[in-house]
């Protein structure tokens, strides 16, 4: 009879520890390399979302525990992410940041059904030919982004000669195609069309072309590091060229790199969501801490708050109740509220142009979304 009960007790915890136990996701970005500005910003908005989501009880009654995966933008290092994600047991990624690291990662994830909600990745290919059901994104498109931008360069410099750069990744050349076909379709006719390396130190030739091309306004479809070192070489050789880009500047990092040459510089990103009512309490929360809100933090904070209402919804981890939650449902956040179209994009107001004043960014003057 003793040996029964001892049995039954041990039972018990078995179970007991079954339905509680953890339920473990992830977050995966450049956590080191160049571009672990933005794996940084990926990981506080993630830790902060685990931390308030736990702090309120967990989702249906299990409390999150957060595994980190470094990608550095590299896409055979986002593929072991994603399969060292599969070996942990993870049931959700909010991730990648690099595009090029989001596509070859979602084929392991649509392979383990594992849930991908990118906080960042741009490029239409990653929801157009996505490998499965489960991939999704909260941040707008590059062929969206890039109607903003040519529109607003045809529209503000009518006069200038323009040259329109990419970096070769997937994420760059998208953008910079995408503006480049805004832009011709406003009436533009770009005077330099130019791929360079990312990594590179020295973009001296590249500037000297663009000066003796006598460019206005230069496009950088690319990510803030080269960006930067561009606007102080042509800063360098008494370039006045005007500099726009995307979403990849909206990093500190960008004026570290450029000081008083990133005076000026344009770019589009979406409209700002630490100025949402919703957020508020969260930023105040980083703030605290002594924690930025800026870029894609709050994008990652919402990423993990639409998984953890869709599986209270699905009352289920399980892959397809949660999917089925995620394409019927409406989810309130901190970016706002946000529902899926069929191919896992979202439907939040599009893209907005901001301008570097002083080491920091916000709404151009009289533009549409201040």
């Amino acid at each position: 009879m003793k040996k029964a009960l001892l049995l039954g007790a041990a039972l018990n915890l078995v179970f007991a520890g079954a339905a509680f136990a953890d339920i473990t996701i992830g977050v995966a970005g450049p956590m080191t390399g160049q571009y672990a500005s933005f794996g940084e910003q990926l990981k506080i908005g993630a830790e902060q979302a685990v931390k308030d989501i736990n702090a309120a009880g967990g989702v249906n009654g299990e409390k999150l525990k957060l595994s980190i995966g470094d990608d550095a933008c590299d896409p055979k290092q986002a593929v072991a992410v994603a399969n060292n994600f599969a070996s942990e047991g993870v049931k959700f990624v909010a991730g990648h940041f690099c595009s090029g690291s989001s596509i070859p990662a979602s084929q392991v994830y649509a392979d383990e059904q594992i849930v991908q909600i990118s906080p960042a990745s741009t490029n239409p290919d990653f929801t157009d030919k996505r490998p499965g059901p489960g991939i999704f994104r909260v941040c707008g498109r590059d062929d969206q982004q890039g109607k903003v931008a040519g529109a607003y360069i045809a529209k503000h410099f009518p006069d200038a000669k323009v040259a329109i750069l990419n970096d070769k990744t997937a994420y760059g050349k998208g953008l910079a195609d995408q503006t480049e076909k805004a832009y011709k379709a406003a009436g533009g006719k770009p005077a330099l069309v130019e791929a360079y390396t990312a990594g590179e130190k020295d973009y001296t030739s590249l500037v000297t072309k663009m000066k003796q091309a006598g460019i206005g306004l230069v496009y950088i479809g690319g990510y803030h590091t080269e960006a930067g070192l561009i606007a102080r070489q042509m800063r360098e050789q008494g370039m006045k060229t005007r500099i726009m880009s995307g979403d990849a500047l909206v990093t500190d990092e960008y004026w570290a790199i450029t000081g008083k040459a990133g005076q000026g510089t344009l770019m589009t990103f979406s409209p700002d969501p630490r100025k949402n009512e919703e957020a508020a309490p969260v930023v105040a929360a980083l703030k605290k801490e002594g924690k930025t809100a800026e870029g894609y933090v709050l994008y990652t904070y919402a990423a993990i708050q639409v998984w953890a209402d869709a599986v209270k919804q699905a009352k289920s981890t399980d892959f397809d109740p949660v999917v089925k939650a995620l394409d019927s449902g409406t989810f309130n956040t901190v970016i706002g509220s946000l529902k899926f179209n069929d191919k896992g994009d979202v439907s939040l107001p599009g893209y907005v142009v901001y301008e570097w004043k002083d080491g920091k960014y916000d709404y151009v003057e009289n533009e549409e979304g201040k």
